[in-house]
Formats: C-alpha cells, structure tokens, sequence
C-alpha cells in the first residue's frame, strides 16, 4: 500500500473501517493529501492511497467534528470501488 496521487474520485464506504493513530497512517502512507485538524468538517484527514496491484483506496475520518491527537487511535474508514478492495485493504493494516 502507498499514497497516490491517482484519481480516487467515485470511492464509496463499504462498512470496513481500521482502528489505528493519525501518527501511525503518517508512518506508513506519508503525509495525508488533506488535513485540516480543527474539527469543523466531517474530515479531518484523508489519504489517497493505492494497493501493489493498482487498486484505488481512501482512508479517512468521518464526523468525529473534533480536533484529534496525533497518538489517539480511532477508526478511519476505507473508501473503495467495491466490497472486495475495502476489505483486502483492511486486511493489510
């Protein structure tokens, strides 16, 4: 898995999330394309990310409405094409 600069546009929410830190996703997918960390939108950050075989992914916060701590885990979810990708991506965190 590794950021891209690849159009992910058209990803969807297919119920699978990852429980991990904003420190750790930095760690293993580089800086997040957007960040925006005061809490007043329903992202804070978000990645476009894509798998070895080429498949488009987001990983995300969704509505904490919240500044979050950089060592907090909380769930992010993964934004996919489809059911399958979501959870092969989330089998690899």
């Amino acid at each position: 898995m590794k950021k891209t600069h690849k159009d992910t546009c058209g990803t969807s929410f297919h119920g699978d999330t990852i429980f991990i830190s904003v420190e750790e996703l930095i760690n293993l997918l580089g800086e997040p394309q957007f960040q925006e960390n005061d809490g007043n939108d329903k992202v804070n950050y978000y990645w476009d990310c894509e798998t070895e075989d080429g498949e488009l992914f987001t990983i995300y916060d969704w509505k904490e409405y919240r500044p979050i701590s950089d060592f907090e885990k909380i769930e992010f979810h993964i934004g996919s094409f489809t059911k399958e990708i979501s959870e092969k991506v989330k089998s690899n965190f």
